[in-house]
């Protein structure tokens, strides 16, 4: 074998991304929030970017974007001018909703207390100094169900206290609100909420030893081990479900608190859905006269090659954002003529949907779809979904057609007969297979298992009542 080095002269093709195609596919995946922060600071990085509702040259021109026609004899040229000018003939361009000012609101919420607070503002109203700091430590060490990682040697140590201070320590953190907190188990979070039970029987701590086994529905082995009757086991386990096994669950997070903006309003109106792009958070931008201006002074200088530098970087992100809602519009439509059935009859009428099929009802490629619905909502007279709601997979004899049957619904039919079922004979797995079969969803027993565990319902020998 020969080498060498050498000329050759060959074609190739090449897909380039080009900074301004990257910042078209990240504007398309953005929501509404998302964008109007981007918005902003672009707004701030590009001078010749201005908010037309801010502008007070251009309050009464809020409609139209700010162009100035080109002279004949002008050399210089805005790419995004014909783009504007087919906008008369989109049927899909959305009116800008402005509210006055008497019928502005801002939504107000009260900030729930975290587990920590409403721990330690108890803890300091209780007539106590020794303890306290050490106390103050262990609700600190809670986790977010309330359980205590820490042994109370542990926390001498880390405290420099006797372990009798560490110990009296948790046993005033275990009275406070909610009863169950600072236990180190699940037994001993169950035994702390007994006394709120109305009939609190003796052998219920005694009963509390068998958690594992009433886990696994094994009712016969406690009902052998207390030495009692299988309906009085049935009883204690009644109580004991009445309990709260994660008391610290009840509280909120910090930066928990997560605020939904749909991207898309669907509306019926006298039978017909109406669809609207929800932008009305992303300002209107327009480009600034006063830079605009600078496009007359002579070619080369260094003022103008600025100014025609963020010229085409102001009107690439007008289009992009454009193009980005013209995209949601298309998707939504297509989506709700899919979903006509579950949007005016609920969730047993929602039909298998793939990205394939969205794409080539609107013309584009999957990819475009999926960035154009990632991580973003959807307003419904049915409630507020996430764009991939819709797109629902199919399962059953006719997952291959247009009638095909969704594992949404699946699951809620299997919810439904679950629920009908005789409690002290409930069904098998294989059972309920033969069930759904003969509603023409034809399923295997271990998917009837998984669609069981994903809906949080118990085995049969759990579910079994004596």
């Amino acid at each position: 074998m020969r080498l060498g080095y050498g000329l050759s002269l060959e074609q190739t093709q090449k897909l380039i991304m080009t900074p301004e195609l990257r910042q078209a596919i990240t504007i398309l995946q953005l929501s509404a929030l998302d964008l109007s922060t981007y918005v902003e600071e672009q707004l701030l990085e590009n001078p010749l970017l201005e908010n037309l509702e801010e502008s007070p040259d251009n309050k009464g021109e809020a409609e139209t974007p700010v162009v100035e026609e080109k002279a004949p004899d002008e050399k210089w040229e805005v790419d995004w001018q014909d783009y504007f000018q087919d906008q008369d003939d989109n049927r899909v361009r959305q009116e800008r909703v402005v509210l006055e000012d008497n019928q502005r609101f801002d939504p107000f919420t009260a900030a729930a207390p975290t587990l920590l607070e409403y721990l330690l503002e108890q803890l300091h109203v209780q007539k106590v100094t020794a303890s306290l700091s050490v106390a103050e430590y262990i609700v600190g060490n809670l986790d977010d169900n309330g359980y205590l990682a820490l042994s109370t040697k542990e926390i001498a140590q880390e405290m420099n206290v006797p372990l009798e201070t560490a110990e009296e320590a948790l046993a005033l953190v275990q009275t406070l609100d909610p009863l169950g907190v600072g236990a180190r188990n699940l037994e001993e979070c169950l035994r702390l909420q007994l006394p709120l039970l109305p009939d609190n029987p003796p052998e219920l701590t005694e009963f509390l030893k068998y958690l594992d086994d009433l886990a696994a529905g094994r009712l016969q082995r406690i009902a052998h081990a207390l030495k009692s009757t299988i309906n009085r086991v049935q009883e204690l386990a009644d109580m004991v479900r009445k309990l709260d096994p994660k008391p610290g669950l009840r509280f909120s997070s910090p930066g928990e608190v997560r605020y939904v903006v749909p991207d898309v309003v669907i509306e019926e109106i006298q039978g017909e859905f109406i669809i609207l792009v929800n932008d009305i958070t992303v300002p209107r931008l327009g480009i600034n006269k006063v830079y605009r201006d600078a496009l007359g002074q002579d070619e080369g200088t260094e003022t103008r090659k600025f100014v025609e530098q963020k010229l085409n970087a102001a009107a690439w992100l007008i289009r992009s954002i454009e193009q980005r809602r013209l995209t949601l519009y298309k998707v939504a439509n297509a989506i709700v003529k899919w979903q006509t059935d579950f949007l005016r009859q609920g969730i047993r009428h929602l039909r298998p949907l793939t990205l394939r099929d969205i794409a080539e009802e609107i013309g584009v490629h999957e990819s475009t779809v999926s960035r154009a619905t990632a991580h973003k909502y959807v307003q419904t007279p049915r409630g507020i979904f996430e764009f991939k709601f819709f797109f629902a997979n199919s399962m059953g004899r006719g997952s291959q057609n247009d009638s095909g049957i969704t594992t949404d619904v699946i699951k809620l039919v299997l919810k439904d007969i679950i629920q009908s079922e005789n409690p002290k004979n409930p069904y098998s797995d294989q059972k309920l297979a033969d069930l759904l079969k003969a509603r023409d969803m034809e399923i295997s027993r271990r998917t009837v298992a998984k669609y069981r565990d994903e809906l949080g319902i118990s085995a049969t020998s759990v579910r079994k009542r004596y």
